[in-house]
């Protein structure tokens, strides 16, 4: 279950995840680019001395693209995205965090050259719903639930790879926690029961996860509301409470980038400021890539997942 924070400089619970004990890992000889905002990005000014500090560790991906491009030269490159703070603005209703049509375009025209993951703590259908795009691999619940492009045949390996139907035929790939869907939809409703007197608390149900929603809750209200959550993880030792930083692990070579407009504690190598320059980066990235097209040093394409 997740707690979404809200914009504000003081402590509060960070955005976090219940799902089953799970490692994600990463391997191969691919190039990721992993694109995601932090949760506890506020609206400070990036201006001051402390961010203009944090940049030499953490340089603007715009700024370094060459570096990075130069980089990944040869190489095989899959791209992962973040959906909210990254793909569309932080709003206080999360049903109405719609991306852009300009970022739909964008993301589209990078999916064409290369496998595009977008990675969520939301559910698989709620994404989909959001981004409406048939040529990415969407993976709810924080990876969870993974399903692929519908023209998805053979990976770039030649291989096939074993796929299921959802009722609405599409091809999903990992569902690793199916097993425990009475227990998260029991604990949701356990969950409605005990924060329903919360005024602006709210219960999102992500199929595979659980996320608890504060933006609108009050201050003095957030203990309560992070002891409540508790409570109800301790009759479900299956479960634990995740802080939502570093949801995904990604392990092997990769360009993380951070989205946020002050210094946070990240294991990112680059970092873009807001969705503005998401935008930005992404149509470069496209850009870049239909160019080298017809250079000798072409970049392939391979699998897919998530955002940084």
């Amino acid at each position: 279950m997740g707690f979404e924070r809200s914009n504000s400089n003081k402590h509060k619970p960070n955005q976090t995840s219940s799902k089953a004990n799970n490692e994600v890992d990463d391997a191969g000889d691919v190039n990721q680019i992993l694109i995601s905002r932090d949760p506890t990005t506020n609206n400070q000014s990036s201006s001051d001395a402390a961010y203009i500090s944090w940049l030499v560790d953490h340089p603007s991906a715009l700024e370094s693209f060459e570096q990075l491009m130069k980089s990944a030269n040869g190489k095989k490159m899959v791209v992962f995205l973040d959906y909210d703070g990254t793909l569309s603005p932080i709003v206080d209703d999360p049903d109405r965090a719609f991306m852009s049509d300009d970022m739909r375009e964008a993301v589209c025209q990078v999916a064409k050259h290369f496998p595009t993951a977008i990675i969520s703590g939301r559910s698989r259908n709620k994404v989909k719903e959001f981004v409406k795009l048939s040529n990415v691999y969407y993976a709810g619940s924080h990876g969870m639930d993974i399903m692929a492009p519908r023209s998805l045949s053979k990976s770039s390996d030649g291989k096939n790879h074993p796929t299921t139907l959802d009722k609405h035929e599409n091809q999903v790939l990992f569902q690793p926690a199916k097993k425990f869907l009475p227990a998260i939809q029991e604990m949701l409703v356990v969950l409605e029961e005990k924060i329903r007197k919360i005024q602006g608390a709210r219960v999102e149900d992500n199929i595979f996860c659980a996320s608890v929603h504060f933006r609108q809750v009050r201050e003095e209200d957030y203990e309560i509301l992070e002891e409540k959550v508790k409570s109800t993880l301790e009759n479900y030792p299956e479960f634990c409470l995740c802080d939502g930083k570093k949801v995904i692990k990604s392990r092997g070579q990769g360009y993380p980038i951070i989205v946020s407009s002050t210094p946070k504690d990240t294991s990112a190598f680059y970092s873009l400021q807001d969705p503005s320059q998401v935008l930005t980066f992404l149509r470069r990235l496209a850009r870049w890539q239909r160019n080298s097209c017809s250079s000798p040093s072409q970049i392939w394409g391979i699998e897919n997942l998530n955002g940084l």
